[in-house]
């Protein structure tokens, strides 16, 4: 495909002539996405659940791999049908019962392309300073904010072919300097951590993991298979999008725990600003690929997210061509960014917070999803256009109140370090849970992906006996 031109095809199923490309493909899209610092500060996190170094990386290993799986299991819906993510929901949730997980689905993107934009800003200022210390602070932050978002929007116009090329380079480029940078940082690496943590704080840090890495990613997986040619593997299609969306990230949380163990002060500031804090410990001279893998990490992880959202807002029925939604989610991103960078000071912890919340929904949504792909579409092979399109039955309830149910529990059994968010989540759970291991491990989010599942799958086959 020509790279140049502008994607035509928005939520439609992409003909059979214009698909391409192999499984392994499915591997650039997902590295570059996930090579970002951040995975850095994941590796910090999870030593503070109490953990030390060998079941700080065990469980983070096994998190980022189980959530990852899910993703590259949605993946092979994409392959099959050749229909994205969010529009494939309205088999299992019916045509307007559909817009409920899509609306989370778009909050999600959007809300994770402001994220990441306000986070290369920062990053492309904080190094600045030490290079140019001239520069005004606010000068620098704008010059570079606009840069990014100016990146993200034009890349997720052009589209899928543009996306696949870009992602593919800026994992070469992000491989090599991570390794430059790994063994500069080598000598402040330690193994000396010791862990206080029990059963509850494993299974806390493993769900905490699924949370900040694949669970995230479960509602784009089919968005960047369904250019392959259907006769694709799905076993292919899952195991290089999980390889992608998993590995890269492991080798930066290892990193991570082992930088808490030789250097605890830094590793603290590195949790809270892990660009700025790791940037201090570097040569001068290594500054300039420094900024480029930091704002270069974060905007790949945008460029995926808006061309996602792009496409979840033609999933809800705006009737406007793909490239106009990605203009109107990249204007949301300025206008959310803006706010971030300078006007909020405590906005993003509560907007970070709000995520989660988000995070349980989309994992009760990535089970009835699943369940109905593998147990009623025979893997993927047997989705019917006509229950994806304008008139097909408008509500599957099995789905929706799946979904309802699951996310009410899943919500009342998580809970929150922000004050605000706290009053909404964790309502299930005494006082006594929500300040112990039960309420430190988040269980909510993997009782929501099963109880979804099993109420699925349940509340169907009693339909379906009904109906014969």
């Amino acid at each position: 495909m020509d790279t140049m031109a502008v994607e035509q095809n928005g939520i439609n199923a992409v003909p059979e002539g214009e698909r391409h490309g192999r499984p392994r493909d499915l591997f650039w899209p997902w590295a570059g996405s996930n090579l970002s610092l951040f995975g850095v500060a994941f590796g910090v996190y999870i030593v503070g659940l109490g953990l030390g170094v060998i079941p700080a990386i065990v469980t983070g290993a096994l998190g980022y791999a189980l959530s990852f799986l899910l993703v590259g299991l949605v993946a092979v819906g994409g392959s099959r049908s050749g229909v994205p993510t969010m529009t494939l929901g309205r088999a299992p949730f019916g045509y307007q019962g559909n817009k409920l997980p899509t609306i989370f689905s778009y909050v999600s993107n959007v809300g994770w392309e402001i994220v990441l934009v306000t986070l290369a800003a920062q990053a492309g200022a904080a190094i600045l300073a030490r290079l140019t210390p001239g520069v005004p602070a606010t000068t620098a932050t704008a010059g570079c904010f606009a840069v990014a978002a100016l990146v993200v929007i034009a890349v997720g116009v052009y589209g899928h072919a543009m996306i696949m090329v870009v992602q593919r380079y800026l994992t070469y480029a992000f491989v090599v300097l991570t390794v430059v940078y790994l063994i500069l940082m080598a000598p402040r690496l330690g193994g000396s951590l010791a862990s206080t943590a029990g059963p509850g704080e494993w299974v806390g840090a493993v769900i905490f993991a699924m949370t900040l890495l694949g669970l995230g990613w479960v509602n784009c997986g089919a968005d960047y298979s369904r250019y392959l040619p259907s006769a694709s593997s799905g076993r292919s299609v899952a195991l290089w999008t999980t390889l992608g969306g998993a590995l890269p990230p492991m080798v930066l949380l290892v990193f991570g725990v082992l930088l808490a163990g030789g250097d605890p002060k830094l590793a603290e500031a590195a949790g809270a600003d892990p660009v700025t804090a790791l940037a201090g410990a570097l040569p001068t001279w290594f500054l300039v690929p420094y900024l480029l893998t930091a704002i270069g990490g974060f905007l790949a992880g945008a460029i995926l997210d808006i061309y996602s959202s792009g496409l979840s807002m033609l999933a809800l029925g705006v009737p406007i061509r793909r490239h106009y939604a990605v203009l109107i989610d990249g204007l949301l991103m300025v206008l959310g960014g803006y706010y971030l960078l300078f006007v909020s000071t405590s906005f993003l912890a509560t907007f970070q917070a709000f995520l989660a919340i988000v995070g349980v929904v989309m994992a009760a949504w990535a089970a009835i999803f699943l369940v109905d792909m593998w147990r009623l579409r025979a893997g993927g092979r047997a989705y019917d256009e006509g229950l994806l399109r304008a008139g097909a039955p408008a509500v599957n309830w099995p789905g929706v109140v799946s979904l309802v149910v699951a996310s009410f529990v899943g919500l009342g059994l998580i809970t929150s370090a922000d004050e605000n968010i706290a009053r909404v989540v964790g309502f299930l759970m005494s006082e006594e849970l929500r300040g112990g291991t039960f309420g430190s491990a988040n269980i909510g989010v993997v009782i929501a992906l099963v109880l979804a599942g099993l109420l699925y799958f349940a509340i169907s086959a009693v339909q379906g006996r009904r109906a014969r």
